[in-house]
C-alpha cells in the first residue's frame, strides 16, 4: 500500500471502525475532524496534478468539516454537558464487528457497479470505501440514543456522499460540494441549538426517551 490514496482510504476505514467502537463524544469529534483533513487531501492526491477547482475543494473540506463543524460541536458537547454515549441500542463489539460486515458488502458492491470509462482500480477502492463511510454513518445515526451522536452519524453519511462524488470525479463537483455543505452546515447549527436546549428543559438528551414524552 504505497499509493498516497490507498492510504488515505485505508485511514477512512480505520476511522469507522474507530467511531463505531468510540463512547467518548470528544473522541468521536475527532475522527471525524480528521475525515475532514483527509477529504481535503484527497481531490490533490487523487487527480496527480495541481487544480486551482481541486485545491478550492480541499480548502472548503478542511476548512467547514475539519475545523468550523467540529468546532460547532464541541461547543455543544460543552453546553450539554454530555461526553460519553452509555448505552447505545448496539454494544461497541458488536457494532465493530457490523461495520466490518459492512465494509466486506462495500468492497463486495464497489466491484459490481459499472463505473465510467478511464475508471482505474482507486475509483472502485474509493468507491467502495464511499459506501463503507456512508452506511457507518447511518448505522450511528440508527443505533445511538444522545441527539449529539446522532448528529456526529449524520456528518459522517455526509463524508461518504462526499468521497463517493471525489472518487468519481465528476463534472460540476464543486457546486455540488457547496451546495451539501451549506445544508450540513445550517443543519449542524440548528442541531447544536436544539441540543442546548433540549439539555436545559431536560437532565438528558436522550431521543429515544424524548420520543416517549406524553
Amino acid at each position: 500500500m504505497n499509493n498516497p490514496v490507498e492510504i488515505i482510504l485505508a485511514l477512512f476505514f480505520l476511522s469507522c471502525l474507530m467511531l463505531a467502537a468510540s463512547s467518548r463524544m470528544l473522541h468521536c469529534i475527532r475522527l471525524v475532524s480528521m475525515q475532514g483533513i483527509l477529504l481535503g487531501i484527497l481531490p490533490l492526491v487523487f487527480s496527480g496534478h495541481f487544480n486551482f477547482a481541486h485545491a478550492g475543494t480541499a480548502a472548503i473540506n478542511i476548512g467547514i468539516k475539519a475545523v468550523a463543524l467540529p468546532l460547532l460541536l464541541y461547543m455543544a458537547m460543552k453546553k450539554a454537558k454530555i461526553n460519553r454515549e452509555l448505552e447505545p441500542l448496539v454494544g461497541y463489539s458488536v457494532s465493530v464487528a457490523i461495520v466490518t460486515l459492512i465494509a466486506g458488502f462495500s468492497f463486495w458492491l464497489g466491484n459490481k457497479l459499472p463505473l465510467p470509462a478511464g475508471s482505474g482500480n482507486l475509483s472502485k477502492l474509493a468507491v467502495a470505501t464511499a459506501f463503507t463511510v456512508l452506511m457507518t454513518g447511518l448505522f450511528i445515526v440508527t443505533t445511538r440514543k444522545k441527539a449529539l451522536t446522532q448528529v456526529i452519524g449524520f456528518l459522517i453519511f455526509e463524508n461518504g456522499i462526499t468521497l463517493f462524488g471525489i472518487g468519481m470525479m465528476k463534472e460540476h463537483t464543486i457546486l455540488i460540494e457547496l451546495g451539501i455543505l451549506l445544508d450540513v452546515l445550517v443543519l449542524v447549527m440548528i442541531m447544536g441549538i436544539a441540543i442546548c436546549q433540549i439539555s436545559r428543559k431536560f437532565e438528558h438528551i436522550d431521543a429515544d426517551k424524548l420520543n416517549r414524552l406524553d
